[in-house]
């Protein structure tokens, strides 16, 4: 066996077999609120594969309509189920690919340590002057916050006080920066490895809303490129699915 054959088969020896001899890029748009272990899960798949994934965050309902107006994405990872479904019907996804890479958990969260209760009592007491959520129409986690307001009886009282995120990064930077009181968030963006970061929270019960199903799936112009299926693939896989649960997410 000639001596250059014999290096490249050692070197498929240590890196494994799913270690590609070319290594692609995967262009994703993901969720704003999976933003931050989106960064993690990319960086354990190019560790893991010699693929590179170029992340492009943002409200689903503003992706989809980048989507459709031709954005080079290879893949979406959406904040509900509705979408990546729709995008299959249409024939901008590979069909029976959509899957779910995580259940979302919504919170009420404010900055100041004490501020919200444990049972988000806070939101009848009416002291606040802000209330951050994400744009309903857009943003799966700002209609989730309405469900629950409908629920509380309380939507009608409370609207007033809205400030609205076009998503739920922002909604989160309304918070943090004091613009808002309080607002609805993710709980993936305040929680690491099940202890909030900083603030105050109320976790809301999975009962007052839907499921925040969040499914991702391969669009049709990436039907040709290995490093989008391996990325669909490395999803599934424990490691990514570890990173998922320690950002609160199930």
């Amino acid at each position: 066996m000639p001596k250059r054959v014999l290096i490249l088969f050692a070197t498929w020896l240590t890196l494994g077999p799913s270690m590609p001899v070319s290594a692609g890029e995967v262009r994703v748009a993901v969720a704003a609120n999976f933003a931050s272990p989106m960064k993690a899960i990319a960086a354990a798949f190019t560790r893991a594969t010699g693929h590179t994934a170029a992340l492009v965050p943002g409200a689903t309902g503003k992706l989809y309509a980048q989507i459709r107006n031709g954005a080079p994405f290879d893949l979406l990872l959406a904040a509900d189920a509705e979408t990546p479904a729709r995008l299959e019907r249409e024939g901008r996804a590979l069909a029976g690919g959509r899957f779910t890479y995580a259940v979302g958990r919504l919170v009420l969260w404010s900055a100041k340590e004490g501020y919200v209760d444990p049972e988000g009592a806070i939101l009848r007491t009416g002291t606040f002057a802000r209330l951050a959520i994400a744009a309903p129409k857009l943003a799966p986690y700002g209609a989730a916050a309405i469900e629950v307001l409908a629920k509380l009886d309380l939507e009608s009282d409370l609207r007033p006080k809205f400030v609205q995120g076009e998503n739920i990064a922002q909604t989160h930077q309304f918070v943090a920066t004091g613009n808002a009181e309080l607002g609805f968030v993710a709980l993936s963006q305040v929680i690491r490895d099940g202890r909030i970061l900083s603030g105050s929270a109320w976790i809301v019960p999975r009962d007052m809303h839907a499921p925040i199903r969040q499914d991702a799936i391969i669009l049709a112009r990436a039907k040709d490129n290995p490093a989008a299926r391996a990325f669909a693939d490395f999803l599934k896989a424990e490691t990514a699915r570890a990173i998922v649960r320690a950002h609160g997410y199930e």
